[in-house]
């Protein structure tokens, strides 16, 4: 659904002013300027595209009618004769709308005024036409103060709805977009010194020479920008491929070490493995110390002969002798004089 913008200028609002109070009646006239409408798409993941559509109508200058009421007539027919009279030939694709000035009166339109605007749609074959109405009033008893009030209205089926007027240089403008707006009804002489001018500094299309530039180097740009997004998408391609082998690979030398120890586990179970070559070198080393060697002596303290080759690690248990045999020991062991003495003392 459309929404329709009125854009006035701060000048063209004080002309209109200063007219309707320099004079002693109601004023009325045509509205000059261009009516754009503006589609702007909105695109986003959560929803449909919105499509927009913005109709703006920007007023650049007025024509004031010489006496009241003789561009219609009583009933609201249009006079044909002297709307041509006060337009020129090259005005007429240029008229928006109409307005009139009222004093101490409502911000409403008569039923006369809605019958003027639907015949002067008619009789100018545009269907896009506004209607601008300024109601000033006395606020204080002098008259050195007054109130202008100003609203704008567009018929839609013969429905007439209030429109908002924005006032351009009474506001601070978008600052992060740019606004376009129609260059304002020149003369003659400007349109000469554009078309002599202009191919200097403008393109066939109506842009700046340095915008095209730009926009030129914008799409070169794009364009490297598009093939470094499908190299960097081709290399992530890549790479993910490489990850899936590496993985696999992975996976199946996990599974081959896995079966591997399960096989030598199965062959060999769990015994005490003997070192034979630590054996071999403890035996060659110590064979010959004889701190290392150990005997099995039998009850009266003989050695026990050993036959077989091996270093015997047996512990030698010693039982105590007799007392006969500890005491025939005994006497062998004594010096012949020490068994004198004894024989002499007994």
């Amino acid at each position: 659904m459309a929404e329709p913008t009125v854009r006035l200028p701060g000048i063209v609002l004080a002309s209109l002013m200063f007219q309707h109070v320099n004079s002693d009646s109601d004023v009325e006239g045509l509205i000059l300027g261009e009516s754009r409408f503006d589609e702007q798409v909105t695109i986003s993941d959560s929803q449909a595209d919105h499509i927009h559509i913005e109709e703006t109508y920007n007023v650049q200058k007025h024509i004031a009618c010489h006496r009241l009421n003789t561009l219609y007539s009583s009933d609201g027919q249009v006079n044909a004769e002297e709307l041509h009279k006060l337009l020129a030939e090259n005005k007429q694709q240029s008229v928006i709308g109409w307005y009139r000035q009222r004093r101490n009166s409502e911000q409403q339109m008569t039923f006369r005024e809605k019958l003027v605007h639907e015949n002067l749609k008619s009789a100018l074959s545009n269907p896009h036409m506004i209607f601008v109405l300024l109601t000033p009033t006395k606020t204080t008893p002098p008259g050195s103060t007054h109130r202008m009030e100003y609203s704008a209205f567009i018929s839609r089926s013969r429905h007439f709805m209030n429109v908002p007027v924005l006032i351009t240089n009474l506001g601070l403008l978008e600052q992060l977009s740019y606004w376009k707006v129609s260059a304002p009804c020149s003369a003659a002489g400007y349109s000469l010194t554009m078309k002599k001018h202009g191919s200097k500094f403008f393109c066939s299309s109506g842009l700046l020479k340095e915008v095209n530039e730009v926009n030129k180097m914008n799409d070169s740009l794009q364009a490297e920008l598009q093939k470094t997004c499908r190299d960097v998408e081709e290399s992530e391609r890549l790479v993910e491929m490489l990850q899936t082998e590496v993985s696999a690979l992975r996976t199946k030398l996990r599974e081959r070490q896995q079966s591997e120890s399960g096989k030598e586990s199965a062959a060999d179970p769990c015994e005490p493995r003997k070192n034979r070559l630590l054996q071999e070198a403890v035996r060659a080393l110590l064979a010959s110390s004889p701190l290392f060697h150990t005997q099995t002596l039998t009850l009266q303290g003989l050695p026990v002969p050993d036959h077989t080759d091996d270093i015997s690690i047996t512990t030698a248990r010693e039982a105590p002798p007799s007392a006969t045999n500890y005491r025939k020991r005994l006497r062998e062991m004594l010096p012949e004089k020490e068994r004198k003495r004894r024989r002499s003392k007994s």
